[in-house]
């Protein structure tokens, strides 16, 4: 792949807060871990960057020192150990070592100082895309991933002088990194960014915005979502900043890694299995059902969910739809974490019939990858959903999913009693209102259809030969970052006027606009670039 001037490889810096597996809260970490890799083989020149938690530290491969710089911090470029992708760590002790996970406390709180932490990150990562590393390794394009790394496009954009391309991915619309507009103040922030035509979002300061506003492209992770994001009830308060911007927006399906989730070559499997050879999926079921203690004779279907348990996961509806669903003769085993009453109250329930249902609290991978081996039905419902990956794992698995019809699922499922009987056979269940009542009789169909073995076996086949793997996605970025990346747009001037619902003439600038990274500390090795 080639960008820029002719023989050049085409240099991505990949920004993100997670990257499995060196950190990962959800799907995030996997996409910016498998999409990287995707590219490097079609000919791409990448590097992550990724702030040095505890995790990424401890897992990391061949790490060495490439800059120092204030207040003890170092960066570091190493190695992921699964695809050896080579990964920028940057390792401030203050900021990123810390138990907990990537944003919250151990007990599940917010880091009071996350703005702090994550504009820091954007400001080094700022350095390394306008100056490279030190090494002669430069950047002709960043490429930005949801509010966490929002500001790199602005600070990149407000910078006099030659700069790499941005383009910002919105992975999750709803989760924005809004903060007090005097805490960005304090960070010393440009006042540019502190006003409506900025960064500034209903009296607070927006992470996200800065990352829609500045960047030179836009894409998400659906093109359904892409759609649905310019409208009210899906746009956050942020839709009508994105119809300004709908020229430049593009939803590209995201896919999976199909090499770490392939039930041929799991080593999590007790049995593994593929399409032409499902009987180990038998012996999976009825080994899950030991580990949890799940009736080992029931005869109805088992239905898995491995989410987070949250509002936009519909974890309040599974709840109320769950003795229903029992009834029905299902057995059910949920895994995942999130909001902490929805967690107390589905152990509750399970409590209470424990032979038929099972939740484990927390997230583990191996257990993650032994429930979808097991199920024939994954419960993925959600009140919006950008992508769907546990979906797509699903699907991958011989599990046929019962989902809502919205964003990256209305793209990656086809309704089994809508799909044309001249073509290929339906994949999954989808329902379209978000109630209990609704989900139950989604639930209610696919289980009519597993009593019929031979149209499940053939809608079982259909879904796992369903091709989610990276590479058609991965092309579709390269074509974009070759119409980002030309000789004669190496030097970006930053985006024009916006007008609409957030917008207005952007200010004026001074001839120099410098951020030393939230107030504090600068890589000594950019000052003189600047």
């Amino acid at each position: 792949m080639q960008g820029g001037a002719p023989g050049h490889r085409l240099r991505v810096l990949f920004v993100a807060s997670e990257l499995f597996p060196l950190a990962k809260t959800g799907g995030l970490g996997d996409a910016c871990a498998a999409l990287p890799a995707s590219l490097e083989r079609l000919g791409a020149d990448v590097r992550a960057m990724l702030p040095g938690y505890v995790s990424a530290l401890d897992a990391a491969c061949d790490k060495r020192t490439v800059a120092r710089l204030a207040d003890g911090a170092c960066l570091l470029l190493a190695r992921t150990p699964d695809t050896g992708l080579p990964v920028y760590l940057l390792d401030w002790p203050e900021l990123f070592r810390r138990p907990g996970g990537p944003y919250q406390d151990s007990g599940k709180q917010d880091w009071p100082d996350n703005l702090r932490r994550f504009a820091s990150f954007c400001a080094v990562a700022a350095q390394v895309a306008r100056s490279g590393d030190g090494s002669g390794w430069q950047p002709d394009l960043v490429h930005a991933h949801d509010w966490h790394t929002g500001l790199l496009p602005a600070l990149l954009a407000l910078h006099p002088g030659p700069r790499p391309a941005s383009l910002f991915t919105i992975h999750n619309l709803a989760f924005q990194g809004n903060f007090p507009l005097d805490a960005a103040r304090a960070q010393g922030l440009p006042e540019a960014l502190l006003t409506p035509d900025g960064a500034e979002f209903y009296g607070q300061f927006s992470c996200l915005k800065a990352g829609i506003r500045y960047a030179d492209r836009l894409t998400t992770v659906s093109p359904t979502y892409a759609r649905e994001i310019l409208t009210p009830a899906f746009g956050a308060g942020l839709d009508g900043l994105l119809r300004t911007r709908a020229g430049d927006l593009v939803g590209i399906l995201n896919g999976i890694d199909t090499l770490l989730w392939n039930p041929a070559a799991d080593a999590s499997l007790p049995v593994r299995f593929d399409v032409d050879h499902l009987a180990g999926k038998q012996a999976d079921k009825a080994a899950l059902r030991e580990e949890l203690g799940l009736d080992p004779d029931a005869d109805g279907p088992l239905v898995v969910g491995v989410n987070r348990l949250t509002h936009q996961k519909m974890a309040d509806v599974i709840l109320q739809a769950l003795p229903a669903l029992l009834d029905q003769g299902a057995q059910v085993a949920l895994h995942g974490q999130g909001d902490p009453e929805l967690e107390a109250a589905l152990l509750a329930a399970a409590a209470g019939r424990a032979a038929r249902c099972a939740v484990r609290i927390g997230y583990e991978e191996p257990l993650a990858h032994r429930l979808n081996g097991a199920a024939d039905i994954a419960l993925t419902p959600s009140r919006f959903e950008p992508c769907g990956l546990t979906t797509m794992y699903a699907m991958r698995y011989g599990a046929l999913p019962v989902t809502r019809a919205v964003g990256g699922l209305a793209d990656s499922v086809t309704d089994i009693a809508t799909a044309h009987p001249d073509r290929a056979c339906g994949t999954g269940f989808a329902f379209s209102d978000p109630t209990p009542e609704a989900l139950a009789d989604c639930l209610r169909r696919a289980g009519t259809l597993f009593r019929d073995p031979v149209a499940w076996r053939r809608c079982q086949r259909a879904a796992m030969q369903r091709d989610f793997g990276w590479e058609m996605s991965a092309r579709r970025y390269l074509a974009l970052y070759g119409d980002l990346v030309t000789p004669e747009t190496q030097t970006r001037p930053r985006p024009g006027p916006i007008s609409g619902d957030n917008g207005g003439r952007p200010p004026a600038l001074r001839p120099a606009v410098r951020w030393s990274g939230a107030g504090r500390a600068a890589p000594d090795w950019a000052e003189a670039a600047d």
